[in-house]
C-alpha cells in the first residue's frame, strides 16, 4: 500500500472515542510488510488536543493529496482506495514509458464496433437461453422447496 504513497499524516486527538479508523490504519502503515514496500514514505502522527476530527491525509508518489474524514471512513476504505489508485498510476506509467499517450482515448465509433473473434453464432445462442431458463427453473424449484406455500398452484 506504501509503495503508492509519499506521505502519510494522520491526526487525532487521543481522548476522542472515534479514532477507530485512524488508529487501525497506522497499524497497517506500521506494518512490516508495507514499510519494506516503500522505506521513503513518511508517515507523520499528529497528536491533536482540540476537538478537531481525527483525520488521514495521504499523499500518492505523483503528488496527487486526498484528505479522509477518520471518523466516517474506515481504514480498509482508505487502503483499498489506495490500491485501486496506485493500480491507475502504474497503467499510466506503464503506457508513458511506451510511448503511448494517456489517457487511452477511445473514439466513439469504436466503442460500438464488434470485437474480433467475439461473434455469437445461433447455436451459442440456443444454448445459452436454454441455460437460462434451466436456471430459472432452477431458481423457482428452490423456492418452492423452502416454502411451498408461498406458490399459487
Amino acid at each position: 500500500m506504501l509503495k503508492f504513497l509519499s506521505k502519510v499524516k494522520i491526526e487525532f486527538n487521543a481522548l476522542d472515542p472515534r479514532i477507530a479508523s485512524c488508529m487501525e490504519f497506522l497499524a497497517q502503515c506500521n506494518a512490516r510488510k508495507a514499510k519494506e514496500s516503500n522505506p521513503a514514505c513518511q508517515v507523520v502522527v499528529k497528536r491533536r488536543t482540540d476537538d478537531h476530527p481525527p483525520q488521514i491525509a495521504v499523499t500518492f508518489v505523483n503528488g496527487v493529496e486526498e484528505v479522509f474524514d477518520g471518523t466516517t471512513t474506515t481504514a480498509q476504505s482508505i487502503r483499498s482506495m489506495i490500491l485501486e489508485k496506485g493500480q491507475n498510476l502504474e497503467t499510466e506509467q506503464m503506457f508513458r514509458e511506451a510511448g503511448e499517450a494517456w489517457p487511452v482515448i477511445i473514439p466513439e465509433e469504436e466503442l460500438h464496433q464488434h470485437a474480433p473473434g467475439t461473434k455469437v453464432s445461433e447455436e451459442s445462442r440456443l444454448c445459452f437461453g436454454f441455460l437460462g431458463v434451466l436456471s430459472l427453473l432452477h431458481c423457482v424449484e428452490r423456492l418452492v422447496r423452502a416454502d411451498p406455500c408461498s406458490v399459487d398452484s
